[in-house]
């Protein structure tokens, strides 16, 4: 990729971040009981949703090897069955931060009728396109299994169950009195045409920092990563790529739409190394500001994420000032509060390590 177009990728996202003077909380409060303070004007929970449900389990391990990546999914494999799509972040040629191969390469190897998918993107880079953006995923390493650019023949519209009705009772950020507003939330979200074709999803997430989400975490590795490049993507960041709680609110619709399409057969893999603020998809992202922690997994969503946030916030202030700084300067927690407000999955679990 040339210099020009290096250029146009920072400048792209720069414009696109917001930065906010009032911070999002946050009180650490011990692992698995850690409470991501809510939002102002976040939407009560929908009525089937009991905040004192059961909490959820979320598998952990300090080994960041293929051995240790093996026992963690083995935990939350079970529903994981048919044809397997392996969504992860392949990111920018010779991406700085990008995880070590090995460890996808020995995960896929032992699950059968699997491949890895990914979708096109928005901004301007190789990967825009189907052909170029293969060979960026060959450059990066991940030719050793199929592949599939999951909107390389078009996209496909999923619902979002619900989300009228949710939207039209409850309103949206801060404004209770306002009911659905088509390009302020999403009743449907347009992912890759391919993605129909599978049965199970494993999520398998690179999770660090992102310059609009705050974090990337399992939520926006299927919410952005699934949501074809020139329909979907377009649908998540609106009109001049506004940052804020509302792009926070879309990618947490869109994320719905497709766990409600895979129902039971989803699950999530964190694997918290090369902990840059900047997400894989800077091809010059900053170089890590803390030290490796583990992987997580399990079956849910939210619970994944919070977790990962959670053991982020465990780490001593120097280590975890600049993560910290680009999640709560993106009000990046209101992923998590609006993921509890739709119902997706729990904020309380256990941490079970193995």
């Amino acid at each position: 990729m040339d210099d020009d177009t290096r250029m146009t990728r920072r400048n792209f996202l720069k414009s696109g971040a917001l930065a906010f003077g009032a911070a999002a909380t946050f009180e650490f409060a011990g692992l698995g009981d850690a409470q991501a303070a809510p939002a102002a004007g976040d939407a009560p929970q929908q009525s089937g949703t009991d905040s004192a449900a059961a909490k959820s389990a979320v598998y952990f391990t300090r080994d960041i090897g293929v051995a240790g990546l093996l026992k963690v999914y083995a935990r939350v494999s079970r529903d994981i069955t048919g044809k397997v799509a392996i969504k992860l972040h392949t990111g920018e040629p010779h991406g700085p931060n990008l995880l070590p191969i090995e460890l996808i390469r020995g995960l896929q190897a032992t699950i059968p009728n699997s491949s890895i998918v990914e979708c096109n993107v928005l901004y301007p880079s190789p990967r825009q396109h189907t052909e170029t953006h293969r060979e960026v995923i060959k450059t990066n390493g991940f030719d050793f299994c199929p592949v599939d650019i999951l909107d390389a023949e078009g996209d496909a519209l999923l619902p979002v169950p619900g989300m009228r009705e949710f939207l039209d009772k409850w309103g949206g950020f801060g404004m209770q009195d306002r009911p659905y507003t088509p390009g302020v939330h999403l009743t449907e979200i347009a992912v890759g045409k391919h993605l129909l074709n599978y049965d199970s999803l494993l999520v398998y997430t690179h999770f660090k920092g992102h310059a609009m989400g705050g974090f990337g975490g399992s939520l926006k590795n299927i919410a952005i990563g699934c949501a074809s490049g020139q329909g979907g993507k377009r649908q998540i960041h609106g009109d001049g790529w506004a940052g804020g709680p509302p792009f926070l609110e879309r990618m947490v619709e869109a994320g719905k739409g497709v766990v409600d399409h895979f129902g039971p057969r989803i699950t999530y893999v964190n694997v918290l190394k090369n902990l840059s603020v900047d997400c894989d998809c800077d091809a010059h992202g900053k170089p890590p500001a803390m030290a490796d922690i583990g992987i997580l997994a399990s079956t849910d969503i939210l619970a994944v994420d919070k977790a990962s946030v959670d053991l982020v916030y465990a780490q001593s202030g120097s280590q975890k000032r600049a993560l910290v700084e680009r999640i709560e300067s993106r009000q990046g927690l209101r992923q998590l509060s609006y993921m509890k407000a739709l119902g997706l999955g729990s904020d309380r679990y256990d941490l079970i390590p193995v």
